[in-house]
C-alpha cells in the first residue's frame, strides 16, 4: 500500500516499489486551502489512470495519528509506501504509524539529494501540474514539471532559496502523465486564487 497524494514524489516513491495493490489518499483540515484537497476528484483519477486503486479517507483534528493506523489495520496494510525525503519529523512519525499498525514502511526516496531527485523525475518520465505555489515561484503555476522544464525549476528554487523538490510546502503538483498512466490526464483550469500568499489552482 502506497500513501499518495497525487503529487510527482509520491507516484515516484511507488513507482520504486512496483506493483502498488492500493492507494491511501488522506483528507486532512489545513490552514489554508490545499491544492490536493482543492483537486481531490483529479487526484483520483490520475491514480486510477495510473493503475491504482484509490481509498480516500477524513482524518480529524487531534486524531489524525490514531485514525491512521485504524485504517492501516482495516485494510490490511503489511507494507507502507512513503515518498519523505529528509523531514526527520515526517519519518519519525510515519515509522510509528507503521509500527503501530503492524507494517513494515518502506522509504525509497530517503536521503536523496532534492535536486538530482527532480531530474530522475522527470526523466523517468513524470509530468505533473504546478497547483499549489508559495508567491517565490508563483510563476509556476500552472505551469507542468516535464523533462523540458525541470532544469528551470532546479535553476529558479535555487535564486529564490527553496528546495526544487518543495519538500517545506514550497509547490505542490499534480501528476498528468508517467510511464505507468493508461493515458493522460485531461484537465481544464477553473480558476486561480491566492490565499495568505499562497496561489492555487482549481482544475476539473
Amino acid at each position: 500500500m502506497a500513501l499518495l497524494s497525487g503529487g510527482k514524489d509520491s507516484l515516484y516513491a511507488a513507482m520504486q516499489r512496483w506493483p502498488v495493490d492500493l492507494g491511501l489518499v488522506l483528507v486532512y483540515r489545513f490552514p489554508r486551502p490545499s491544492p490536493h484537497l482543492l483537486n481531490l476528484g483529479k487526484t483520483v483519477e490520475t491514480l486510477n489512470l495510473a493503475g491504482i486503486p484509490v481509498v480516500v479517507a477524513r482524518l480529524h483534528r487531534g486524531r489524525e495519528r490514531e485514525e491512521t493506523v485504524e485504517i492501516l489495520r482495516r485494510l490490511g496494510a503489511d507494507e507502507v509506501v512513503a515518498g519523505d525525503v529528509y523531514v526527520e519529523d515526517h519519518l519519525r512519525y510515519m515509522e510509528a504509524v507503521a509500527a503501530d499498525a503492524g507494517a513494515r514502511l518502506s522509504e525509497p526516496l530517503w536521503g536523496m539529494d532534492p535536486a538530482e531527485l527532480a531530474y530522475r523525475e522527470a526523466e523517468a518520465g513524470i509530468e505533473a501540474l504546478f497547483t499549489g505555489v508559495d508567491a517565490r515561484l508563483s510563476r509556476w503555476l500552472g505551469r507542468v514539471f516535464s523533462r523540458d522544464t525541470v532544469e528551470e525549476l532546479v535553476e529558479d528554487a535555487k535564486r529564490a532559496g527553496v528546495d526544487p523538490l518543495g519538500e517545506q510546502g514550497e509547490y505542490h503538483t499534480l501528476v498528468i502523465d508517467s510511464p505507468r498512466h493508461e493515458e493522460r490526464l485531461p484537465y481544464q483550469v477553473v480558476e486561480k486564487l491566492e490565499i495568505q500568499g499562497y496561489h492555487l489552482l482549481r482544475v476539473v
